[in-house]
């Protein structure tokens, strides 16, 4: 069985210095393949050279190139040109992550927007799906979205956390879904319980967002208390009791979707199961 986690942050610090380590964990578990998210300029070079330094095979380790929401003041003259540069990196598979938060509003709401759709013009012509992030505005999001959608290849709104009515505007436009551990959080996560079933195979993706979002499921509990790529299989276990799915079928047809949005290549099972 394959998993692939479209979006861990190994760039994090709390990473620093056992990114190997982190890595041996996560194959042993299944996660066959992995999508460094990029969420500045400066943090998608140093994804994309990690890449290059833990997966001489190139066929493990990807990234996706963008400016945070929460980041979006950062962006300045020079910005643009830099992430237009990293897009042309062979283990680049996605713009983003970029989008909107009006949860925090760490940047001037006007400037994130401004951010957000350059995002969207460089996807549109570089021909790359999207990488978003949306929080507590869908309805802005849709507004600018709708102006890029026919062009752009593909687009996932990332770690959904959202009400129905958002998952089916997201649907509506035929955009992918990624799904975290906050479907295993007993105290904000179960309204994802029935709208998981909503969301077609071929549309729904998995994602660790570590060290982040540490499945609350999960047993024994790590001490270190911070998630990783290799705690994929606990997702992939609340998921598919929610959508009424053995765990062999969701985890073929999320990978299947991984592979085809991000244009991975194949990785035969007999390598797998030798880092197992």
């Amino acid at each position: 069985m394959q998993l692939i986690d479209i979006g861990v942050n190994l760039t994090n610090a709390s990473f620093a210095r056992i990114q190997p380590e982190v890595l041996e964990r996560a194959y042993a578990a299944g996660v066959c393949q992995l999508l460094l998210t990029g969420t500045s300029i400066d943090g998608t070079e140093q994804a994309l050279e990690l890449c290059e330094q833990l997966d001489e095979t190139a066929v493990r380790l990807f990234a996706t190139a963008g400016v945070h929401p929460h980041s979006a003041s950062d962006w300045n003259a020079d910005s643009e040109q830099r992430l237009r540069a990293l897009l042309a990196h062979p283990r680049l598979r996605a713009v983003g992550e970029c989008g909107l938060d009006f949860n925090r509003d760490f940047s001037p709401r006007a400037q994130q927007e401004k951010v957000f759709e350059r995002h969207l013009a460089l996807a549109v012509e570089h021909r790359l799906p999207v990488f978003i992030h949306e929080r507590d505005a869908n309805q802005r999001l849709l507004e600018i979205l709708k102006d890029y959608r026919d062009h752009l290849t593909a687009a996932v709104v990332h770690c959904f956390t959202g009400e129905q009515q958002a998952l089916f505007s997201y649907l509506d436009l035929d955009l992918h879904i990624g799904i975290t551990g906050w479907i295993c959080d007993e105290r904000r996560g179960t309204h994802l319980h029935p709208l998981v079933r909503e969301i077609p195979r071929g549309r729904l993706m998995l994602e660790s967002d570590a060290p982040y979002l540490l499945p609350r499921s999960l047993r024994p509990k790590p001490k270190h208390g911070r998630n990783e790529p290799a705690y994929l299989p606990e997702v992939l276990r609340a998921v598919a009791l929610h959508r009424g799915e053995t765990e062999a079928d969701l985890a073929q047809h999320t990978t299947a979707c991984a592979r085809t949005f991000f244009a991975l290549p194949v990785i035969e099972e007999t390598v797998v199961e030798e880092n197992r």
